[in-house]
């Protein structure tokens, strides 16, 4: 990952599936790796999801202080919504 804020979203993105969907062991697979990737790489040690409205609100702490990132709903939750759609292409 190039950037935390990269890792955020690919994180946020596949979490949103991996709590919609508790059986697919493949979502649960990803989002481990990404949550791997933002502790060993960026130093997340804690991290919180809010959804509003429009926008997903991450609170994450990084070398002992919180900071927060927001993404709109629409971009996090297509994923979720194509898988929904056409789950033929993803079983």
């Amino acid at each position: 990952m190039k950037s935390l804020q990269d890792a955020l979203y690919n994180w946020l993105t596949i979490h949103v599936v991996a709590e919609a969907r508790p059986n697919d062991t493949a979502a649960q697979e990803t989002v481990a790796f990404f949550r791997a990737i933002l502790q060993t790489d960026f130093h997340v040690t804690d991290i919180n999801v809010v959804k509003e409205e429009s926008m997903y609100t991450v609170h994450y702490k990084k070398e002992d202080e919180w900071k927060t990132a927001r993404f709109p709903v629409e971009l996090i939750d297509v994923m979720l919504e194509q898988i929904e759609r056409e789950p033929e292409k993803y079983g």
